[in-house]
């Protein structure tokens, strides 16, 4: 039988799994839920679904949930969520402060229900190899970019409401950071205020990151210039040297340096990955639960709180 499954938020992240969801063979997408009910009917009509709130969607015989909306409007839904006793998968960020995210992350453990989020670079063969070759050599300087634009959300703009860029953005490669150096021990991060009026999140954001291992690291976030030109990792290691974006891997050695691109679509793997364990297959290794997005989520906003504060954060 197909896999039951609601999704709340009708977004742009949140139409692309709902897109990824009703092409697989193995799932039924029950219905849509959005705190804009046009933006729902929208989606829903798109998808040949029926457009409902969220309480009627949990009561609608689901296997599971998607959960996709701004980091200001989690919270209660997945509380919601889990009272019902269901698997999650949840984007991130898992809100705009942390807070909230320590409470849902308590409730899930209390509730023992498998969870999944939306860290899909993680799910690339070309991050697999990046972790081989960092457990072979470890790292001792990490640069971590994100050189970017203002995305088009208005709520994007506003830091309560976001997180900023680093919480909402920049999370992608602090996570990657984690996975291939280990956990971030210490922040210390300075920020460059907006130059828009209309816009209070920071046009730039420049940490220094501290590891356990006693790697040492930056973080280098910028939103004001007009295009994305830049978002990936470079790793200076024990005997090898590593850069990493979305869409190539280069490692260079004494050998010599070898490229190479992702096979894998990581935006469908990710919903893929939760769909089989939910359906009884293993986890994949890339796949994140709450918990372990959690940590990640620390160390994005211990380094807003730095920058705004000016004092070291230590994470979680």
């Amino acid at each position: 039988m197909a896999l039951r499954v609601g999704l709340v938020g009708a977004g742009g992240v949140g139409a692309r799994h709902g897109r990824t969801l009703t092409g697989l063979d193995d799932v039924e997408l029950v219905g849509v839920a959005d705190a804009v009910p046009a933006a729902a009917r929208a989606l829903a009509g798109e998808l040949g679904v029926p457009a409902l709130e969220p309480d009627e969607l949990l009561r609608s015989r689901l296997d599971a949930v998607w959960l996709c909306v701004p980091p200001f409007a989690h919270g209660e839904l997945e509380l919601a969520v889990v009272r019902a006793g269901l698997p999650l998968f949840v984007e991130k960020p898992l809100g705009a402060g942390l807070a909230v995210a320590e409470e849902v992350a308590a409730a899930v453990a209390a509730a023992g229900v498998p969870t999944a989020t939306g860290y899909h670079w993680r799910h690339l063969d070309t991050v697999a190899a990046a972790r081989e070759v960092c457990a072979a050599h470890p790292p001792r300087l990490v640069s971590a970019t994100w050189l970017d634009k203002v995305p088009p959300p208005a709520w994007w703009s506003r830091a309560d409401r976001s997180g900023g860029q680093v919480v909402e953005q920049a999370t992608h490669v602090l996570d990657l950071a984690r996975l291939l150096a280990g956990e971030v021990a210490e922040v210390q991060a300075v920020r460059a205020p907006s130059s828009d009026p209309g816009r209070d999140v920071d046009d730039a954001t420049a940490a220094v990151l501290r590891f356990a291992s006693g790697a040492v690291g930056t973080l280098a976030a910028a939103c004001a210039q007009p295009a994305k030109t830049r978002a990936g990792l470079e790793l200076s290691c024990a005997g090898a040297a590593v850069e990493l974006t979305e869409t190539a891997l280069t490692v260079t050695t004494a050998e010599g340096a070898d490229r190479r691109e992702p096979a894998v679509d990581a935006r469908l793997a990710v919903d893929r990955a939760f769909v089989d364990l939910l359906t009884g297959g293993p986890r994949a290794d890339g796949l994140v639960d709450y918990a372990e997005a959690l940590r990640t989520h620390r160390v994005a906003v211990a380094v807003a709180e730095s920058a705004r504060t000016g004092a070291p954060v230590r994470p979680g």
